[in-house]
């Protein structure tokens, strides 16, 4: 599955964080294989929104929708605040 290309605001938080690398790295692995385990692909509550998340470390997750058979994330969050 595609993903789309990142607005301008979420590229400008890669860079700040220094996520470059690693969200390139899962950007591959998920168009490749989105059920790879190191992902950690799942669905968010309340389960009927239909969104859902995948690791790009242990830190950050990339939120996203699936709109016509294309991955949009719509944001980019501190897993853990």
């Amino acid at each position: 599955m595609k993903i789309k290309d990142l607005n301008s605001k979420l590229n400008e938080f890669i860079k700040t964080h220094q996520l470059e690398k690693k969200y390139e790295k899962a950007k591959t692995l998920f168009e490749n294989d989105f059920k790879h385990p190191s992902l950690n692909v799942e669905i968010l509550e309340p389960k009927q929104l239909k969104i859902y998340s995948f690791r790009i470390d242990k830190k950050y997750r990339a939120i996203f929708i699936i709109v016509d058979n294309e991955v949009e994330i719509i944001t980019l969050t501190n897993h853990y605040q």
